[in-house]
């Protein structure tokens, strides 16, 4: 963005948009209109039309595989937030080209700290770390005074990048321990208050310093009862040191509360084992938090022999229990496709951006789903429109068979349009984002 560009007023920037004449608004602090936004023949206030969106239809195979995906032309329209109208193109109707972008469903980043950043502000790269996970408490301890200083700001910057990659809607973990008490959380609301229109997400009261190791249980208890939608947890037996006392209290917590669970567990030991089968059987005793349980990373199922990490997976699958994985790579290989084999709910995020813990985020989860091809070989044009469902949260064009599922009228207006022409070359080659809406708010 030129410098110039900072001068011209958020009204006059309107003025000129089709979106704004359509009766939307275009959020502003994040990019200029893209090309197709300069048609202005819309005809109802209050709702937007598309035309020249490309969609895709179905499937074309060979010898029983899948060697292409068929695509077309499409009007769309959009109003009061949702998609109400998919109709075959009509080149010469009203409205704006979106001049054969690709239409996806907006992603989604499901494990991120958007709390605790250095984005936005000064560069700084990771310290050496030393003590452990103990010791990055400490580390924590001593710097999070003058991070809650301009956290919403930050907060605020990290939506901007999420937005630009094609991302409107994220699960946030967010510190509450003796340090922040609740001011991360209370900063990141604002955050996200301001920036509503066009991000929503949920969050995970999350004991970053361990629930007991540093007594964050009341504030846990005074969170729970806020705007969260999570109980948190960190590595039950490394930072506390007793796996049933911790998973009992979230567990308690959750449901005392109605809140889901999502524990952050990197132990890849005994432990770590432990941990995933106490609250499988926790999880079964309490059917309440089916479907709502998370493990974050959750690496001891890299280190398990096959036959033990499918006998895992099946466990998961009936507990309801989800797997939000960042994707390592190198020495940790996670069983995505063992987990997917049994139905286990897969999701990912970028988990941290730039800061005290990792400076390597992009903000793209369609990089994620890239990266997940690559480490599983999911190289063939099914396999790669497969793994877009990992940005997606779950939600792709096409069924298994072809059938166009997404989008329907009906469905909320959440979307993005692509450089691409189709879900697999965007996965393959993490396509540009061109523009993104979000519950019928055009963010850029």
């Amino acid at each position: 963005m030129k410098s110039s560009d900072h001068n011209i007023s958020r009204k006059d920037f309107l003025k000129g948009s089709a979106w704004a004449v359509a009766g939307f608004t275009l959020l502003p602090g994040i990019m200029t209109a893209s090309p197709f936004f300069k048609d202005k023949n819309i005809s109802a206030k209050g709702k937007i039309s598309l035309k020249n969106v490309r969609l895709e239809t179905g499937f074309t195979y060979e010898d029983g595989e899948v060697v292409a995906t068929k695509t077309d032309l499409f009007c769309v329209e959009v109003e009061n937030g949702k998609i109400t109208k998919v109709a075959p193109n009509q080149p010469s109707a009203k409205g704006v080209d979106a001049k054969g972008f690709l239409m996806l469903p907006a992603f989604k980043d499901m494990h991120i700290h958007l709390d605790k950043t250095f984005y936005g502000d000064k560069w700084q790269a990771v310290r050496k770390r030393t003590g452990g996970i103990k010791g990055m408490i400490e580390l924590e301890q001593k710097m999070l005074p003058e991070m809650l200083k301009n956290s919403t700001f930050k907060a605020e910057k990290m939506i901007e990048l999420l937005q630009s990659k094609g991302t409107s809607y994220a699960r946030s973990h967010v510190n509450i321990e003796p340090t922040s008490k609740l001011q991360s959380l209370k900063n990141l609301q604002k955050a996200l208050d301001n920036k509503k229109q066009g991000f929503g997400a949920e969050l995970v009261a999350f004991p970053q310093h361990g629930v007991f190791y540093t007594d964050s249980a009341p504030y846990l208890k005074e969170a729970a009862k806020m705007d969260v939608d999570f109980i948190g947890g960190v590595d039950p037996f490394n930072v506390d040191g007793n796996i049933e006392k911790v998973v009992d209290f979230t567990v308690q917590l959750a449901l005392d509360n109605n809140k889901g669970i999502d524990i952050h567990l990197h132990e890849t030991g005994e432990s770590g084992l432990k941990t995933v089968e106490y609250l499988i059987k926790k999880v079964n005793e309490n059917p309440a938090l089916k479907g709502k349980t998370y493990l974050s990373h959750c690496f001891i199922l890299a280190k398990l022999e096959a036959s033990r990490q499918e006998e895992v997976a099946e466990k998961l699958a009936e507990a309801h229990i989800g797997i939000v994985s960042t994707i390592p790579f190198g020495r940790l290989v996670m069983p995505i496709p063992t987990l997917y084999k049994h139905n286990v709910t897969v999701l990912t995020g970028n988990d941290s951006i730039v800061d005290h813990w990792n400076t390597f985020g992009t903000g793209s989860v369609l990089e994620k789903a890239n990266l997940m091809a690559q480490v599983y070989g999911y190289s063939t044009e099914f396999a790669l429109s497969r793994s877009l469902k990992l940005a997606t949260g779950n939600v792709l064009p096409l069924d298994d068979k072809g059938t166009q599922q997404w989008p329907k009228a009906g469905d909320p207006a959440n979307f993005v349009l692509l450089n691409a022409s189709c879900s697999a070359e965007a996965v393959s080659r993490i396509s540009n984002v061109e523009s993104l809406v979000h519950q019928g708010n055009v963010v850029f």
